[in-house]
């Protein structure tokens, strides 16, 4: 937890609810332990789009279509939504999901590997919603920077690792200091490539908001 707990709570009390398909697929992923957003980062990404009204939209990890879900009903219905998933068992889950919400015309899941997967994509995109492996984000960097318009948003999620992003690496758990080691890594690159205006945002477990303003 990186924010304080009473505090998160009393934030996401004053929320209200999301659709009911939304509060459903939520519900099960939380009784199946797949992990989604979470109702505070919810909050954020509504804002984020409703402030940028972006066209095209490119997320690189679905799990069951949760937030590719939440993100279509905040944008115009002639918003094309992408999103990337890998992993197997999840798949048909996020397209009956899609299908149940009746998104399934409007937001198109790749099958694959995210880098492959990016790499063959070519026309542009507004909005990037990165949620998918955190220790491959920094590899993921060089690609997303190839697929973000000039003036488009890129959103990453879980940055802080329950806030052990500030320990160091010898303080984490052997298992995690990789990612730990590349998460860093990454933070440090949106910070300092010229070509992004970078806020590290403590919320959820830590995000970032990168506008793209310029070309090397």
């Amino acid at each position: 937890m990186i924010v304080d707990e009473r505090m998160v709570t009393f934030i996401n009390s004053l929320d209200t609810e999301n659709t009911a398909i939304l509060e459903q697929i939520e519900q099960e992923a939380l009784d199946t332990y797949v992990p989604i957003i979470r109702k505070e980062m919810q909050s954020f990404l509504k804002v984020l789009l409703a402030m940028q009204k972006p066209r095209r939209i490119l997320e690189v990890g679905t799990a069951v279509g949760f937030s590719a879900i939440l993100m279509s009903e905040y944008v115009t219905e002639e918003c094309e939504i992408t999103t990337i998933e890998k992993y197997e068992k999840r798949i048909p889950i996020a397209r009956e999901n899609f299908r149940r919400a009746g998104k399934e015309k409007q937001i198109t899941l790749l099958e694959g590997d995210a880098m492959e997967v990016m790499q063959s994509l070519k026309e542009p995109y507004d909005f990037i919603f990165m949620d998918a492996a955190k220790g491959q984000y920094i590899y993921y960097l060089p690609e997303v920077m190839r697929l973000l318009n000039p003036g488009g948003v890129l959103v990453s999620d879980n940055v802080l690792q329950e806030g052990d992003i500030i320990e160091s690496r010898f303080a984490v758990e052997r298992r995690n200091r990789t990612i730990h080691s590349r998460m860093r890594e990454y933070l440090y690159a949106l910070k300092h490539d010229d070509r992004l205006l970078t806020s590290i945002v403590p919320i959820g477990d830590g995000a970032t908001v990168s506008v793209k303003i310029g070309e090397k």
